[in-house]
């Protein structure tokens, strides 16, 4: 059986991603509402019932917006580090308790609702014939992690929120062969929008997000002859286009002499076609 990868949203206002093995089945984040992510996994014949587990980078809402709803009712374990289970935990009970129906619960009785399963950032895990492998990443999160997901069919990246490369995150991810790397914006773009002067310092700093410039930059580091398809993921809808990440990337591509690199764009409104590896 092959590998089958579906991003099945990316961008500012939600990101996760459906990876099947022979024997697995997991959500990479859970950013959409558990009704949007149901929907979504049923365009590829799936549902939340199936999943093996769900491994979260991050405790950001674009990353977790449907986390506790869909662990709690389908039983799902949940892979994360310490830092991100807490302020997960802490994010729910203060802003989205309503919306999950565990209103004024304590701390306590949110964590005991899930099955977390807990890692220290640099562990390394097996879910059946799934081996996970984490590695810090620079973001202005608790303790946020990239992913290399080594699967049978492929070694999958996962690197969505970063202000800069670091050469740690490009050791872990050189032996990918699928990439899904963060261009989340045009700087002039950015620096033009409406956003306030300290969003705009945040995001352009070291613990921001990638830039396209900065996104082509860290691909030339990254890259590989085993890197064969490279997703561009968490676009900003008010700070960028597809076709100006898109320009970028394959402006890069082509002079690094890259041309079995087959490049995507991710969307924040539907899932892309599913890639069997």
């Amino acid at each position: 059986m092959s590998v089958k990868l579906t991003i099945l949203g990316s961008g500012s206002s939600g990101n996760c991603a459906h990876l099947e093995t022979e024997n697995c089945r997991v959500l990479v984040d859970a950013g959409f509402s558990p009704r949007q992510i149901r929907q979504r996994l049923a365009t590829i014949g799936r549902t939340p019932e199936n999943l093996s587990a769900i491994l979260i980078t991050h405790e950001h809402t674009d990353h977790i917006c449907g986390l506790l709803g869909l662990a709690d009712k389908y039983h799902i374990p949940v892979f994360c580090n310490r830092d991100t289970q807490e302020a997960t935990i802490f994010a729910f009970k203060d802003k989205w308790s309503q919306k999950t129906n565990l209103a004024l619960e304590s701390a306590g009785t949110l964590k005991s609702k899930i099955d977390w399963r807990i890692f220290s950032t640099g562990d390394s895990f097996e879910l059946d014939d799934l081996l996970v492998e984490t590695f810090p990443i620079p973001h202005d999160a608790q303790d946020p992690v990239g992913f290399l997901l080594r699967t049978p069919g492929a070694n999958i990246g996962f690197v969505t929120d970063l202000g800069h490369m670091t050469k740690l995150v490009v050791e872990r991810v050189r032996a990918a062969n699928v990439l899904v790397l963060e261009s989340n914006h045009d700087v002039k773009m950015l620096q033009e929008s409406r956003r306030s002067w300290a969003l705009k310092q945040r995001i352009l700093g070291r613990h921001g997000h990638l830039s396209n410039e900065a996104a082509a930059e860290a691909a030339a580091q990254i890259m590989s002859a085993g890197l064969k398809h490279l997703y561009l993921a968490h676009l900003s809808r008010e700070c960028n286009k597809p076709e100006i990440a898109e320009h970028v990337m394959a402006e890069q591509l082509h002079h690094i002499g890259a041309s079995h690199v087959k490049l995507k764009l991710t969307s924040q409104h539907e899932p892309c076609a599913t890639l069997d590896l």
